[in-house]
């Protein structure tokens, strides 16, 4: 007579052995995420901004790099208060090869394969935190809120978002980057026009068909190029990241960022595009007088009245802050002052050098919370 024990345990081996074939063939069904592959700029790589039909500025926007527009010719709204650190190209050979490169950019992030579990049509790209790899919207994509993107400790981690039409993004928004992630390394196209909301705080490169439309206190760590379009800007801050070329081995300094007693610190690139090749019997050991500069961000400690921030370094030559997105402090100041209004703030310095060394973005972020008020309680008043 068989043992009633052994019969149970036999069965269970048996149920866990179809459930591990189950398990492996539901596994083999499921594609395996697509790598994103990289998109190279070429020669469009030092332009913050470059339109198709025209570049128009209100107010006091800040271009950290070069500026450019072909086949048009129009330019409008760059004389002071607005600032341009960088060259200004109108519909010359410049701007046409780096028209030309976008173009090719362009396509080759439109041909991005979208694995199925990365085509997001429909989902709002605010809350999501994503790994590296090229995902998909058919038509338009919305921002509202934060998207964060993980690059899981590669500083070489591609992004890459193919939308169909539109990318809108609500005020306020943000994209944050974390794990190693870089602004170099993300790429945005979009197949008609990206608008983006009040104080948005975007990071990346977009690669618009046709026009970019930046609200007021806009800030940008990438750049915003236009194939056939216009580009829009009121009084946003748009800022090169710095990034090693294709061509070359980029030196390297370290930026040193304090908060509130804590001191982080981080390497970055000091080359960037114009970096060249290279000549045949030159030493390739930068140049004192063109490297070198570095920066600082210094937040004070939290009072009643506010907080401040102040930059401090070498060959700075100009600082802009902004807290959300929205410009304080005098033009030229090192130095601001944030209120502390209820609420979070993200106090941001965008720093550009004299000499080589690429401009930075340093920020931190603190909150205030809102005063919670406690009705008083006395005597009652009625006496009748």
């Amino acid at each position: 007579m068989s043992n009633p024990l052994d019969f149970t345990r036999g069965r269970v081996a048996l149920i866990g052995i179809a459930l591990c074939f189950v398990f492996t063939a539901i596994m083999v069904a499921i594609p395996i995420a697509a790598n994103a592959a990289p998109v190279g700029l070429a020669t469009a790589q030092p332009f913050v901004v470059l339109g198709g039909a025209g570049v128009t500025n209100s107010g006091s926007s800040v271009l950290n790099g070069d500026l450019g527009v072909t086949p048009g010719t129009s330019l409008s709204g760059f004389g002071a208060p607005a600032v341009v650190n960088g060259a200004t190209h109108a519909n010359d050979a410049v701007a046409a090869q780096a028209q030309a490169d976008l173009t090719t950019a362009y396509n080759v992030a439109a041909g991005q394969p979208i694995a199925p579990g990365n085509e997001l049509t429909g989902v709002d790209l605010g809350g999501l935190t994503l790994s590296p790899g090229a995902y998909g919207y058919s038509t338009s994509a919305q921002l509202t809120g934060q998207l964060t993107l993980d690059a899981h400790g590669d500083p070489n981690a591609q992004f890459v978002f193919v939308i169909g039409s539109t990318l809108t993004t609500a005020s306020a928004s943000s994209v944050v980057l974390t794990n190693g992630a870089s602004p170099c390394n993300v790429f945005w196209k979009i197949g008609s026009s990206a608008t983006f909301g009040s104080g948005t705080a975007f990071e990346g490169n977009v690669m618009a068909l046709t026009s970019i439309s930046l609200n007021s206190g806009v800030t940008v760590l990438g750049r915003a190029l236009a194939r056939n379009g216009e580009v829009t800007l009121i009084n946003d801050v748009l800022t090169l990241p710095g990034c090693a070329t294709e061509t070359s081995t980029t030196p390297t300094e370290t930026v040193t960022s304090t908060s509130a007693g804590t001191t982080t610190t981080s390497t970055v690139a000091n080359g960037g595009a114009g970096t060249k090749k290279k000549p045949k019997g030159k030493s390739t050991k930068p140049s004192a007088a063109k490297t070198g500069g570095s920066a600082t961000l210094v937040r004070g400690k939290n009072t009643a009245s506010g907080v401040s921030a102040s930059v401090q370094g070498r060959r700075i030559n100009t600082v802009t802050f902004t807290d959300n997105g929205v410009r304080v402090g005098a033009g030229g100041s090192r130095t601001v002052h944030v209120a502390m209004t209820p609420g979070v703030h993200r106090v941001v310095a965008h720093v550009t050098f004299n000499g080589g060394t690429k401009s930075k973005t340093l920020a931190f972020s603190f909150r205030v919370p809102t005063p919670v008020l406690h009705p008083k309680f006395g005597p009652s008043q009625f006496t009748g």
